[in-house]
């Protein structure tokens, strides 16, 4: 059996099968006790041709090849299988399995012709593996072992090249020599490399000359013309082309944009678009203001376009300043002294404007740095005043009477015209009015008492005024000047205990003064006890030279009982000029201390009855408990018993009612007789038989002498109206009797009027 590539005359085909099988060579071979595939001219594995002829192979054929993308209407044809056990009786049929049996590939069963339907594409699937079998046709067994073969897809040149990678971005450095290379493109062919020249890639540059070249294999780009400059043209769009077949005519091409940018050398210096400016700036500017604004052009960018500005040498060192503007690359000129345009008006700056970042390989075009003259022109403006100095300190004596002058502050007008100033205080900085100044003069005085330890530093925001608009604040820092006007006193409020069984010399208290006064040398205080006390028994004070002083007993055997506390006054006189003292009493409570000397209890011992029972106590708590309860009953009836006897006393004073109808005297009749007999009179109407809740201060008269106050005031009364030969206007007196003759009365009314 043999097989072919392409059709030809069955005859060849017969012919070349038989010499196969007489020499054991031909495309490809298997032997049919294996049904493995061999190749041709290939020998048994014992070497010998001979062993090949040993075995009657029952068929062979060729490697098939098909070509990729065929295009005809009729299957096409692959070549053809055949076993010499077929007789051409048709006894015998051919089947074929594998990859692309019966979907790609088909065999006729009766003449083994085999046949490719669909296009094949090599890029897709280079080879095939089938497996091919004769079989009974009746009883489907196979005839002849299984055998595989190759049909293997041959490459046509349908594939062009493709740049995977592209489109391209490629920088290189403007001004770079001829040949510097720039980037590498690369084109990959689909189609088999190993056969033919279909994968063969040629590149060439269509787009892009003079400036570019590209190598024909590597495809390298490189530089083609020298000192291109990125501030004449900063980018370049190649067009580059790979063609296969080796460039051949008839080759398919593939292209790619590349775009090339001159990247940035500093190689342009900078330099000033004008060598002179001309700014004008107003005197009023404050300081850290800008001034002005220059700019030195260069044609770089990035950190080749960085530069640095500096003022030259002038007078105006220190009354100016220039920096770098990051972002503008601007030279900014910043005031950093106030202007006065009657010092001063005008100023010429130069300045040197210098690359920062200066590339060696360029120096030939510098130098990369350029000058430019500034001319500012000061510009005069109507300025407040201004002080002779902003601050001043004065001292004033703390005993300063008031209208005392302490200083005097100054200001002038800076502006040609000096106009005149006027002077106040902003009373925001002296809200008690302790000063005043000169509107004119600008003397400043004191306006009231001072007081060092309320105040010892005043701080006067001063304004001079030239007009409404133009004034200008000082500051005046009056510090109070301190004299000895306060008594040291005690620096705490002492608690001093006193155990009973302290001993004699004991220290007891160490006391410490304070002053609110401060004088230079500091303080010294001066201690010692009251000369009322300075010879008492019990302490004595030890001054300690050093603001302190300690006090000691005299004696022990202190007593709670006899006396709890001790109130020892101590004299404290300080060292001032002239000194002031004054006198602090110290309060010594006597306690029960244990042995350390730590108080138990303090005070005053109260009295205890000693030896009594329990059952005694409760006899005593008993017995006042009964009085209680008695007491309160008897007040629980004795004030329900008031109130009938009062309502009865109302009734016997409306039944016992006297009056009487002569005339008296009027205001004579007041002084006919003593009215403090009415006036004892009127206090005893409260009954003898109800005691008074509250003490009275007065004695009542016995009941024989309330009759006889009642005649004798009577008689009284008659004995002016006789006098003066006037009446009264009434006079009646009323006494309600518990017995005849008014020797008992319960209350004497008067009713008088004079």
């Amino acid at each position: 059996m043999s097989g072919c590539t392409c059709p030809g005359v069955r005859r060849a085909l017969a012919l070349l099968a038989l010499l196969g099988s007489l020499g054991g060579r031909g495309c490809w071979g298997s032997d049919p006790g294996s049904g493995e595939l061999e190749g041709q001219g290939s020998r048994h594995p014992r070497g010998s041709w001979e062993a090949a002829l040993r075995h009657k192979r029952s068929w062979v054929w060729n490697q098939f090849f098909v070509l990729e993308e065929y295009t005809g209407n009729e299957p096409l044809y692959v070549g053809k299988l055949h076993s010499d056990v077929d007789g051409g009786d048709g006894k015998v049929k051919y089947v074929l399995s594998g990859e692309g049996a019966a979907s790609i590939f088909t065999i006729d069963e009766n003449t083994g012709d085999i046949h490719a339907t669909k296009r094949l594409d090599r890029e897709a699937q280079a080879y095939y593996t089938l497996q091919a079998q004769a079989v009974d046709r009746v009883t489907n067994q196979p005839v002849e072992p299984r055998s595989e073969f190759v049909v293997k897809v041959q490459d046509i040149n349908d594939n062009e090249p493709k740049f995977l990678d592209g489109p391209y971005m490629a920088g290189v450095p403007e001004m770079s020599p001829l040949g510097t290379m720039v980037v590498q493109v690369a084109a990959t062919d689909a189609d088999d490399p190993t056969y033919g020249n279909s994968a063969r890639v040629i590149y060439s540059i269509i787009h892009g000359q003079p400036y570019f070249s590209v190598e024909p294999r590597t495809g390298i780009i490189r530089t083609a013309l020298p000192n291109m400059d990125r501030e004449t043209r900063d980018q370049y769009v190649l067009v580059i082309q790979a063609k296969d077949m080796v460039g051949q005519m008839g080759g398919l091409s593939g292209t790619t944009s590349v775009t090339v940018t001159l990247t940035d050398v500093n190689d342009n210096p900078p330099r000033f678009t004008h060598k002179n400016y001309q700014n004008t700036v107003l005197e009023s500017l404050p300081v850290h203001s800008v001034v002005a604004r220059v700019k030195a052009a260069d044609a770089d960018v990035g950190p080749n376009a960085e530069m640095d500005y500096r003022l030259m040498d002038g007078d105006y060192l220190g009354l100016f300043n220039i920096s770098t503007d990051e972002e503008t690359q601007e030279g900014v000129i910043v005031l950093l002294k106030p202007l006065d345009f009657e010092t001063k008006s005008s100023f010429s700056l130069r300045i040197e404007a210098t690359n920062r970042n200066i590339d060696s390989n360029f120096l030939s075009v510098g130098p990369f740095s350029d000058l430019a003259v500034v001319k500012l022109t000061v510009e005069d403006v109507n300025e407040p005043p201004v002080f002779s100095t902003p601050l001043l300190k004065m001292v004033v004596s703390e005993d300063a009477r008031m209208g005392t002058s302490i200083g005097r502050v100054s200001a002038h007008d800076p502006d040609s015209t000096n106009s005149g100033i006027r002077y106040s205080i902003d009373r925001n900085t002296d809200l008690e009015r302790f000063f005043n100044v000169d509107a004119l003069s600008g003397v400043i005085s004191t306006a009231k008492p001072l007081d060092r330890e309320a105040n010892s530093v005043h701080n006067l925001t001063l304004l001079a005024i030239e007009s409404r608009e133009y004034r200008r604040k000082g500051i005046a820092l009056i510090t109070v000047l301190d004299i000895n006007d306060n008594a040291p006193v005690f620096a705490i409020d002492y608690e001093t205990l006193l155990c009973e069984n302290a001993m004699p010399g004991q220290l007891i208290q160490t006391i410490s003064a304070v002053d609110k006064d401060e004088p230079p040398s500091g303080h010294r205080f001066y201690f010692s006890l009251a000369s009322p006390v300075a010879g008492n028994l019990n302490f004595t004070l030890r001054d300690n030279k050093d603001n302190t002083a300690s006090i000691l007993t005299k004696r022990g055997g202190f007593r709670r009982r006899e006396q709890p506390v001790y109130r020892l006054p101590v004299l404290i006189v300080d060292s001032g000029s002239p000194a002031l003292s004054s006198t602090n009493t110290l309060a010594l409570r006597v306690c029960d201390c244990d042995a350390d000397g730590v108080a138990m209890s303090c005070g005053a011992v109260a009295y205890t009855a000693t030896g009594l029972s329990t059952g005694a106590l409760l006899a005593i708590l008993g017995c006042i408990l009964t009085l209680l309860i008695m007491v309160l009953l008897i007040v629980t009836m004795r004030g329900r018993r008031k109130t009938p006897l009062i309502l009865e006393e109302e009734r016997d004073i409306r039944e016992n009612i006297v009056r009487y109808d002569d005339e008296g005297g009027g205001e004579e009749d007041t002084e006919a007789f003593d009215m403090v007999a009415l006036r004892n009179l009127n206090a005893m109407h409260a009954r003898r038989d109800v005691t008074p809740d509250t003490p009275t201060f007065f004695r009542y008269p016995p009941p024989q002498q309330q009759a006889t106050i009642l005649i004798t005031a009577r008689q009284t009364v008659n004995l002016k109206k006789k006098r003066t030969g006037m009446a009264s206007k009434g006079f009646g007196a009323s006494c309600l009797p518990r017995t005849p003759a008014f020797q008992k009365c319960d209350s004497v009314r008067f009713d008088t009027d004079f």
